[in-house]
C-alpha cells in the first residue's frame, strides 16, 4: 500500500509526523500486513465469506472518502477561484485534470466521484455549508454501509424527477432504496419495501426506476405523440466472418425477445424460422417482412425498420404451433399494470423479467392485441381472484379475419397475417365489441401509431375502409383496405365459373407493389 501514496512535489515542505495524510498511510500499512499475513486457500468456508464481507466493507468506506475527497479537491479548482484555484496552482487545465494526474485515473472516474459527490457531500453557500442534497444516501456511504455503485444508481435515478417530485416523497424513495441496499431497519424505514433486506446494486438501480415511475410516472413514459423511445438495429462491419449486431431495443421488445429466448434455452431446442422458401425469398429480395413498400406514414429509418421486422420474427414465432412450451403455455409477455391506472390513462406497466416500464398507449395497445385477466389482492397481497381472460380474439376470430385482410389493411404495407396484430376499430377502452366486424390486422408499427399517425379506419358490410392522413391524400377520401390475394382472381374477364382452381408454379410470385 505503500506504494499508492500520493505523489508529492520536491518542493514540497515534509510532512507533520501526525498529519492526516501520515494517519491514512499508517492504517494502510497496517491493513495489508494483516492482508497478506491471511493465505485465503486455508481459510474455512465461514473465514472466507467473513473476510469477503470485512474487505467489502474497507473497500466501500476507502470509495466513499475518494468520493469525497475528489469532490473537495474538484471544489477547491473551481475556474471562478481564478489564480486562487487549486488547479491553477498546481499548473493543472482543471479539477478533473488535477485529480487524474495526482491518482492515474481516468477522467471518466474522475467525473464519476465527483458528480456523486456533489449530491452527497456538502454544500457551500457563501461562508456556511449545506447538507447533502441526498443526506440518507450520505450517510450510508460514511459508514461504509453503501457502496458507490448503489449510492450512485439511487441519486441518478432520483435526480431525475427530483425538479417535479415534492421533497418529502423524494427523501421516503432515498431512505426506501437505502434501507433495500443496506438492509437497515430504522424508525424512518419501518414498513418501507425491502426493509431489513439488502439487495444487489444491480436490484437496486431496478428498484430506483420502480420509485421513479411511481413519483412521476409521466415522465418515465413522456408524451409518446412528442419524445416515444424507438427500437433501432444494425450490424457492424463482417468481422471473424460474423456482423456485430448494434441496437437498443424498448422495455416492450426485449420483453418479448426474452420470452423466445428463455422458451427455447429450457427446451434445448433450436429456433427454425422462417421456412426455406421464405428464406429464399428474403435473400434474393423479393420477401421483405416488416418493411412497407409505399411507405405511407411510415418516419422511421433502417434500423427501426429492422427492430420491427424482428419484432414480427419474434412475435410470428410465439404463436407458431411448433414454438416449445413453457410451463404449459406458450411463451407471453406478462404486462402489469394498475387498474386504477389504465382507468384514469395514466401511468406506467411492468413487464416480467424487465426494469423499464412501458407507456399507456402500449399496455393498451397489447390489451387490444391479446386480451388481459383482472387479478384482485387483498389488504396484505394475498390474491383474491384471478378472472378469465377478456377482450380478446379468439384462434377462430384471427383466423377469420386473417383470411378476409390477408395482413396488415395499411395501403402498401407488406406485413403478412402471421406477423400482424388484431385491432379493435372501435377501441375496447370505449366498449368496442370483441367480433369479427370490429376487428381488422394491422402491423405492429401503424397499431402503435393508428391514434396519432392520422389513419382512420372504418367497416363497410363486413369490409375494411381506410382513410388516409391529409398529407397523403388531401381529399380524404374513404377507399378499401388491403385484402386477401386471393381474393384478386387471375383473368378477370375470362369466365371463372367453367376454370378448375388453379394451382400456383413454384416459381410464380406476386409482383403487386
Amino acid at each position: 500500500m505503500a506504494g499508492a501514496s500520493a505523489p508529492q512535489s520536491p518542493a514540497a515542505p515534509a510532512e507533520a509526523a501526525d498529519s492526516p495524510a501520515q494517519r491514512i498511510e499508517q492504517a494502510a500499512r497496517a491493513i495489508a500486513k494483516a492482508l497478506a499475513d491471511i493465505t485465503l486457500s486455508l481459510l474455512s468456508d465461514t473465514d472466507a465469506l467473513a473476510v469477503l464481507g470485512a474487505v467489502e466493507h474497507l473497500g466501500r468506506s476507502v470509495d466513499a472518502a475518494r468520493v469525497s475527497t475528489a469532490t473537495d479537491v474538484a471544489d477547491r479548482s473551481r475556474s471562478i477561484l481564478g489564480h486562487d484555484s487549486l488547479a491553477w496552482k498546481q499548473g493543472a487545465s482543471n479539477g478533473i485534470d488535477l485529480i487524474t494526474r495526482l491518482t492515474r485515473v481516468s477522467a471518466r472516474e474522475a467525473n464519476r466521484r465527483v458528480r456523486l459527490g456533489g449530491n452527497v457531500g456538502q454544500r457551500r453557500a457563501g461562508t456556511s455549508m449545506l447538507p447533502p442534497y441526498y443526506s440518507t444516501v450520505a450517510a450510508g456511504l460514511s459508514a461504509g454501509d453503501l457502496g458507490v455503485d448503489a449510492a450512485e444508481a439511487i441519486v441518478t435515478t432520483l435526480d431525475k424527477v427530483s425538479p417535479s417530485v415534492a421533497p418529502d416523497d423524494l427523501l421516503t424513495a432515498e431512505r426506501a432504496l437505502v434501507a433495500a441496499a443496506t438492509g437497515a431497519v430504522t424508525e424512518e424505514t419501518q414498513g418501507l419495501p425491502g426493509e431489513g433486506f439488502a439487495f444487489p446494486a444491480d436490484l437496486i438501480r431496478g428498484m430506483a426506476v420502480q420509485w421513479q415511475a411511481r413519483l412521476d410516472p409521466d415522465g418515465t413514459a413522456p408524451n409518446e405523440d412528442v419524445a416515444e423511445p424507438r427500437s433501432t438495429v444494425g450490424f457492424g462491419l463482417l468481422r471473424d466472418g460474423l456482423y456485430p449486431l448494434r441496437g437498443a431495443v424498448t422495455a416492450e421488445l426485449r420483453g418479448i425477445m426474452n420470452g423466445i429466448f428463455d422458451t427455447y434455452l429450457s427446451a434445448h431446442a433450436a429456433p427454425a424460422f422462417p421456412s426455406a422458401e421464405e428464406q429464399a425469398l428474403m435473400d434474393s429480395g423479393e420477401l421483405i417482412p416488416g418493411a412497407e413498400a409505399a411507405a405511407l406514414s411510415d418516419d422511421r429509418n433502417g434500423g427501426e425498420k429492422r427492430a420491427d421486422i424482428l419484432r414480427g420474427v419474434f412475435e410470428a414465432a410465439s404463436r407458431a404451433p411448433g414454438t416449445p412450451k413453457m410451463g404449459g403455455a406458450a411463451p407471453t409477455v406478462m404486462v402489469h399494470v394498475n387498474a386504477v391506472d389504465l382507468a384514469d390513462e395514466h401511468g406506467v406497466g411492468w413487464i416480467d423479467g424487465v426494469e423499464a416500464p412501458v407507456s399507456m398507449r402500449t399496455v393498451n395497445q397489447l390489451i387490444c392485441a391479446g386480451g388481459y385477466r383482472k387479478i384482485l389482492f387483498g389488504v396484505d397481497g394475498e390474491v383474491l381472484y384471478l378472472g378469465g381472460k377478456e377482450r380478446f380474439f379468439t384462434q377462430a376470430q384471427r383466423r377469420a379475419i386473417a383470411a378476409r385482410d390477408g395482413g396488415c389493411i395499411i395501403p402498401g404495407c407488406q406485413v403478412n397475417a402471421a406477423w400482424a396484430e388484431v385491432h379493435h376499430i372501435i377501441p375496447w377502452v370505449n366498449h368496442g365489441p370483441t367480433d369479427i366486424d370490429n376487428g381488422v390486422l394491422l402491423c405492429w408499427f401503424h397499431h402503435h401509431s393508428i391514434e396519432t399517425s392520422g389513419w382512420l379506419i372504418r367497416m363497410v358490410r363486413g369490409k375494411p375502409e381506410v382513410m388516409a392522413p391529409v398529407c397523403f391524400d388531401p381529399t380524404r377520401t374513404w377507399v378499401p383496405g388491403q385484402d386477401h390475394r386471393a381474393h384478386r382472381a387471375s383473368g378477370a374477364g375470362r369466365d371463372r365459373s367453367a376454370r378448375a382452381p388453379a394451382r400456383a408454379h413454384p416459381s410464380a410470385t406476386d409482383s403487386t407493389h
